[in-house]
């Protein structure tokens, strides 16, 4: 990834701000751009002002809570012998709970403008797996752009428009056939330079072929959906970051098949608010909008103003999020406790070396 400036790389006041005066000189900062299970890619200037490429190991941060790790978009000050000193604060952040048992928070993408919510005119169409990822860009204040693909395989894309203008009238919506580039140009008034955006979707809606074709190359590996059901299959393994040639970066995310929400209850009030604003007017204040008498939500339902099936998935999320927040508070105490004493065995060990 060639660049002049670090501007070009999505650095702005907010990251400089951070950065000691003092340091100014023996510090200097690099954007993460890919995270592989033992390696971090970074891209900066170095201090000659070049642009340069930084392979880091991750053990630097192994005695770290996984929010403590650095990942794609993150910004590091490394030092003179090119070691990172300290990570940025991030002015955005999306995550989840891992997959499987363990309750371990995953990074997905830091420092994001805009997210591109990618679906496809298919069975793979889904509301409520959409409004998850509402909820956790709702959480970390970053903008959504719908994208739909594969609009040239359906005879009638009205259907999926109609279903996202109604539930959400207020974000814009783009249909896109991902393999031809022409049609891609439509989603570059939503990259400015300097912005970063990220696709988020399902495994086949796409997302890999849009990278390519916005960057006017095939770097990235991509293959067809399976006919019999339109599920897609895994061709992104990792988060990379792409600088794009008019300017503006765009994030590629493996498709996730479960995305468990975590620490993202204000995220799903945003994004089922006219549910949250009509239960403050319910007669009771712990209403679960059954069969409670003069309950706000459930003549909402009735009227047709709310959908049943909205009022069923905020419930769905809202007691998973509560359900995943204890597994990951009881995990975070853990991970406290260890760390404390990976702290005291590292000093002690200190100490006894200096008696030597």
């Amino acid at each position: 990834m060639q660049i002049n400036n670090l501007f070009e790389l999505g650095w702005t006041h907010f990251f400089q701000a951070q950065r000691d005066f003092d340091l100014l000189t023996s510090q200097w900062p690099f954007r993460v751009v890919a995270v592989q299970r033992s390696l971090i890619e970074c891209v900066g200037l170095d201090k000659q002002g070049q642009p340069q490429s930084l392979t880091l190991p991750t053990y630097f941060w192994r005695h770290e809570p996984p929010e403590a790790y650095p990942t794609v978009g993150d910004w590091l000050l490394v030092d003179a012998k090119l070691q990172p000193v300290h990570l940025l604060s991030r002015k955005s952040l999306i995550k989840r709970r891992s997959a499987g048992k363990t309750s371990v928070i995953q990074l997905i993408a830091a420092n994001l403008d805009t997210l591109f919510i990618v679906t496809s005119c298919n069975a793979e169409f889904n509301l409520n797996r959409i409004e998850r990822y509402l909820s956790l860009a709702a959480e970390a204040a970053i903008d959504c752009i719908f994208v739909l693909t594969k609009a040239d395989l359906c005879p009638d894309v009205s259907p999926f428009t109609h279903a996202l203008s109604a539930n959400y009238p207020t974000l814009p919506v783009e249909i896109v056939n991902a393999t031809d580039p022409s049609s891609l140009k439509r989603l570059e008034k939503w990259i400015d330079a300097g912005q970063t955006v990220a696709l988020l979707g399902s495994s086949g809606v796409g997302k890999s072929t849009i990278v390519n074709g916005l960057k006017g190359s095939a770097q990235q590996t991509t293959a067809p959906a399976r006919v019999s059901d339109n599920k897609g299959r895994h061709t992104t393994t990792s988060r990379s970051l792409h600088r794009l040639p008019g300017g503006g970066l765009l994030l590629d995310t493996p498709g996730m098949r479960e995305l468990q929400i975590a620490d993202s209850e204000g995220g799903i009030q945003s994004t089922f608010s006219e549910i949250d604003q009509l239960a403050a007017q319910c007669r009771f204040k712990n209403c679960q909008h059954h069969s409670e008498p003069d309950c706000a939500v459930a003549k909402a339902i009735k009227s047709g103003e709310i959908e049943p099936r909205r009022l069923e998935n905020y419930r769905k999320l809202l007691t998973e999020q509560m359900r995943n927040n204890q597994s990951l508070a009881q995990r975070r105490r853990h991970d406290r406790a260890l760390g404390r004493f990976y702290k005291h065995a590292q000093k002690s060990a200190r100490q006894f070396k200096s008696k030597e």
